[in-house]
């Protein structure tokens, strides 16, 4: 994946949608402040640069992930990270992106 495919938008609400439906656990790898601001109910929240050392915390919950962040910048780069390790994930873009697909 090259860096310009970070930042790449296309609609992934049919992809989110099958994630969700596979038991995804939603991943928001924002800074403390921005989740304090507002997130998903259920997601769970490890920031960017701290998610080398928890992969094996997230490889425990054996779930797909859906990565989440404020523009799909970070939640690009942590996909590309736990796909390199194993993980199914896939980019979910801004968090407001999930959320208003699970209620």
């Amino acid at each position: 994946m090259g860096i310009f495919n970070l930042f790449k938008r296309r609609d992934m609400s049919l992809e989110i949608k099958e994630y969700l439906e596979k038991g995804a656990v939603i991943l928001d790898v924002r800074t403390q402040i921005e989740w304090d601001e507002g997130h998903t109910n259920g997601a769970k929240h490890i920031v960017l640069n701290t998610i080398p050392s928890q992969i094996e915390k997230i490889k425990s919950w054996n779930k797909p992930i859906i990565a989440v962040c404020r523009s799909g910048a970070r939640s690009g780069q942590a996909t590309q990270f736990l796909t390199q390790n194993g993980v199914d994930v896939i980019n979910g873009g801004p968090w407001q992106n999930v959320d208003e697909l699970v209620a």
